[in-house]
């Protein structure tokens, strides 16, 4: 396990909310971040972005990393709709 996964997972551990659960792993010299249900849905993707080293290493890496997360939060919500107004209607 890698100096940077412990820092993300180290701050992963101050996250909980009652949909999601969240993972991280190694990817090469990145730490990869994986959201998914926590009740798993058929059809419904896990979310997954990274983090650079450049991030990793930044001084203010734990606000970077609070605004990454509620990012992907809100575009996983949105990649979640089945159907809405902007889709093409067949």
């Amino acid at each position: 396990m890698s100096e940077h996964l412990e820092k993300v997972l180290a701050e992963l551990a101050k996250y909980e909310h009652p949909l999601f659960q969240f993972e991280a792993h190694d990817a090469g010299d990145n730490v990869e971040i994986l959201v998914r249900l926590r009740t798993a849905v058929e059809g419904v993707h896990t979310y997954q972005f990274s983090l650079r080293p450049s991030e990793l290493d930044h001084r203010q890496f734990s606000w970077i990393f609070q605004k990454q997360l509620y990012d992907c939060l809100h575009d996983y919500i949105v990649e979640l709709f089945t159907r809405n107004p902007q889709m093409k209607q067949y």
